[in-house]
């Protein structure tokens, strides 16, 4: 085998290769119709991966449907499928693939000792042979053909550079070096792919690739050492989903190039401010909400509770955040009031509610805010409203939920409807009826009408906690607010009041935050009214 040599460091561009739509929604729990895998493919495109696998065409008539949607409704990336080295899949990929702008094969074959005895009854002899012919068969029919040595990390070196050469050799663009059982460490990893790339003859026409599982937490940090040792390809999937534990994260391994371009020396083609809508379309479409602590995209990625953390975030959000919220698509981060805050960021959502307070009364209410917290965890606005009123007599000019009735009826001709009654320190108390969808539909349209704020529900999650005998729904929602995102948030014992509550909140932060009147109406420099006015 010749012997090539490749510089790791030279500002070289990293392909993103996604595979959420293939190795992702194979995972059980992820499954995607063809619908659902379009309207991912195309905020992938958004995103602007270089290569969609847009699934297995062989595996199934529907994923054969989907590829072939995706190939002929996405434009931008290389549209990819996955294949045996058989015969039968190749010609299969190829009619899926066959009305994409750019089509790429990626022909998958086990090399370990494990998988050459106990899957294939192949010999090495066997295993190279088939490479050869159905790379070489491939390389006529696609734009390119990409190799995966499946289970090469516990494949013998010489036999794995040796089934690499034989696919260079026979056409292949890209080798992949995949750790498919997630057994690897970073140092391995770093190693494997400096030996490859030094021994493999025919690596300066093709470049390597890593697709890393996390069955031991290390998919990541495997993949960044392969960029390290000269990969110049990542695979993996949005949120990580994928066999078992999951694959690389893609919203985290671009993170990292993106962040610390010291260290990797590498760029990408990706938008990072679509990275959050990303994660939260593929989170909606598969039912599987994003863990709250994710990095990246988890609700707490760039949410603060810790006083002292909250009182850095206040004056500099550098001192706690190494990368802003508006690098991956999210408007701005949130300082969550609980047992561990301190007075500046109390102070700091009083005075964003509207409220002026003197300072003797702020420490009666830090005080009974401290007292809240301990209760109850995190404190939501309707909850910190209640207090402060409670204190000082005053009210801030934003809506507050009274009542909330509904009824959800059954059968072709039902329409559900609720009615909800806003109270407001201007307006007093308003009460409309809508119907919706479905009763909290009908509620929220309640609210639109009595606010006149028009909104569209991105996010919403309840989730029930328990505390001291008592358990209280949390709801938190998104609004899209005039191409806006506003987040809500509520704690009541009950469901309903909840998520109502929750979107009463939000549309109250999109109206201080947007300069709203109180019937829903940009104000003007005629308008001799303010919210703090008004408090």
């Amino acid at each position: 085998m010749s012997k090539t040599s490749t510089n790791p460091h030279n500002n070289a561009k990293i392909a993103i290769f996604d595979t959420t739509l293939r190795d992702g929604e194979q995972a059980p729990g992820f499954s995607m119709s063809a619908d659902e895998k379009l309207m991912m493919a195309l905020t992938l495109r958004d995103l602007g991966v270089d290569v969609i696998e847009a699934g297995f065409a062989a595996a199934s008539p529907g994923d054969a449907d989907a590829v072939r949607r995706i190939a002929s409704e996405v434009e931008g990336p290389t549209i990819c499928s996955l294949a045996r080295a058989t015969e039968a899949d190749i010609k299969i990929a190829a009619s899926a693939l066959h009305p994409a702008k750019r089509s790429r094969l990626h022909i998958f074959l086990g090399t370990s000792p494990l998988h050459r005895q106990a899957k294939l009854n192949m010999s090495k002899a066997e295993v190279l042979a088939a490479i050869e012919r159905t790379v070489g068969m491939a390389t006529s029919m696609f734009d390119e053909v990409e190799f995966s040595a499946e289970d090469a990390i516990r494949t013998e070196r010489p036999f794995l550079a040796e089934a690499l050469e034989c696919a260079a050799r026979a056409g292949a663009c890209v080798l992949n070096v995949p750790d498919t059982v997630g057994y690897a460490t970073p140092d391995e990893i770093y190693d494997l792919f400096s030996f490859l790339i030094a021994n493999v003859g025919g690596a300066d026409k093709a470049i390597f690739s890593a697709h890393c599982h996390d069955d031991l937490g290390m998919a990541v940090a495997n993949s960044l050492a392969a960029v390290r040792a000269g990969a110049r390809q990542v695979e993996g999937a949005i949120n990580g989903i994928g066999e078992r534990a999951g694959n690389c994260a893609l919203e985290e391994l671009i993170m990292a190039l993106h962040t610390r371009k010291d260290i990797f020396d590498a760029h990408l083609s990706v938008d990072t401010s679509k990275i959050y809508t990303a994660s939260h379309t593929l989170a909606k479409v598969t039912g599987n909400p994003v863990p709250r602590n994710k990095a990246i995209v988890g609700r707490n990625a760039f949410a603060h509770e810790a006083g002292i953390h909250q009182h850095g975030v206040l004056n500099d959000r550098r001192t706690y955040e190494i990368m802003t919220p508006e690098d991956i698509g999210l408007s701005g981060n949130a300082l969550i009031l609980g047992k561990h805050s301190g007075k500046h960021a109390l102070i700091a959502r009083i005075e964003e509610m509207g409220f002026h307070v003197e300072e003797d009364r702020l420490n009666a209410i830090f005080v009974a805010f401290k007292a809240m917290a301990d209760q109850y965890g995190e404190i939501a606005d309707a909850q910190l409203i209640g207090l402060i009123e409670g204190v000082t007599g005053n009210a801030a000019s934003v809506w507050s939920l009274r009542r909330v009735e509904m009824r959800a009826t059954h059968g072709s001709a039902a329409e559900p409807f609720a009615r909800v009654e806003l109270d407001h320190p201007e307006r007093g108390q308003v009460t409309d009826i809508a119907t919706g969808e479905g009763p909290i539909h009908a509620a929220f349209n309640a609210v639109q009408n009595i606010t006149g704020i028009s909104a569209r529900v991105e996010e919403l999650e309840i989730s029930h906690v328990g505390a001291q005998g008592r358990t209280d729904c949390i709801a938190d929602i998104v609004l899209r607010i005039n191409g806006k995102k506003f987040a809500g948030r509520s704690r009541t014992r009950d469901v309903i009041p909840a998520g109502v509550e929750a979107y009463v909140d939000a549309i109250n932060r999109a109206a201080a935050a947007m300069d709203i009147d109180i019937f829903g109406r940009e104000k003007t420099t005629a308008d001799t009214t303010t919210t703090a006015d008004a408090a």
